[in-house]
């Protein structure tokens, strides 16, 4: 069974100005480690997460997509981050996945965040989606998904669960507390990438970006900096795990509308 080395890449981000964003990601992303199969960006992280949209969407055929593309071809990376991108008249909140391939996949954000309006300025994603990369079911999720147990309940058997976020430092504790028990009750491993800095509305961000095993033990975590966390996942125990102590087969049967 393959190992998965994942790299969270936790940063402050330039309000609305996204070239400026691809320009310092582009550096960060350039001090990878020798090994690295999935790179994560922080929600939005071309403009920092906001509503405003009408000269800051993108298709999939734009510039930062392409600009995804172009950096997982040369660095041999599945590269990863949310974007605003508009479809078919419609704005999501897409989570999306260029591999070194040229291939691309996403999901979209189900759970829009009212208390900032985005439900009313974004299209809500329609299903779960899991990723295949390098033998891994990934299932990718965003920010606020979160908050919502049954919709990252593991019916799948999936191994890494994935959140890119915009997550204020006020809710953090939420945040850490929330992550460490997806992990235990979908017996799998947690890779989640928060932000850090202040944006154009003045709200802190401090990171806590982290990656978690299927028994609750923190691997890597960050506060404030910006950083790359870099841990490689073992299939081989997580599968052993799952073995040892198979809760996942009383899980319970349902699905989703």
């Amino acid at each position: 069974m393959q190992d998965l080395t994942v790299s969270l890449v936790q940063s402050h981000q330039i309000w609305h100005d996204k070239q400026a964003n691809i320009d310092h990601f582009a550096s960060m992303l350039a001090q990878l480690p020798g090994h690295c199969d999935l790179a994560v960006l922080p929600e939005m992280f071309s403009t920092g997460f906001t509503m405003e949209v009408d000269n800051l969407a993108e298709t999939m055929d734009g510039k930062t997509v392409q600009w995804m593309l172009k950096q997982a071809k040369e660095l041999g990376v599945a590269l990863s981050g949310s974007l605003i991108i508009k479809e078919n008249e419609h704005v999501y909140n897409r989570f999306i996945l260029a591999k070194p391939s040229g291939e691309l996949t996403h999901y979209d954000k189900r759970h829009l965040f009212t208390m900032a309006q985005e439900h009313t300025t974004f299209e809500p994603g329609v299903s779960v989606t899991d990723w295949e990369l390098n033998g891994w079911k990934i299932r990718p999720q965003v920010c606020y998904d979160l908050r919502f147990p049954v919709f990252s309940r593991n019916t799948s058997a999936y191994d890494l669960l994935l959140y890119t976020a915009n997550w204020p430092e006020k809710r953090i504790a939420h945040w850490r507390s929330l992550l460490i028990a997806r992990a235990i009750e979908n017996q799998c491993y947690v890779g989640a990438v928060n932000r850090v800095g202040v944006d154009g509305k003045s709200i802190e961000y401090n990171g806590n970006s982290m990656l978690i095993d299927f028994d609750g033990k923190v691997l890597k975590e960050n506060v404030n900096e910006s950083v790359i966390l870099t841990h490689t996942l073992s299939k081989s125990i997580l599968m052993q795990r799952r073995e040892q102590f198979p809760v996942l087969n009383d899980r319970d049967r349902f699905s989703l509308n």
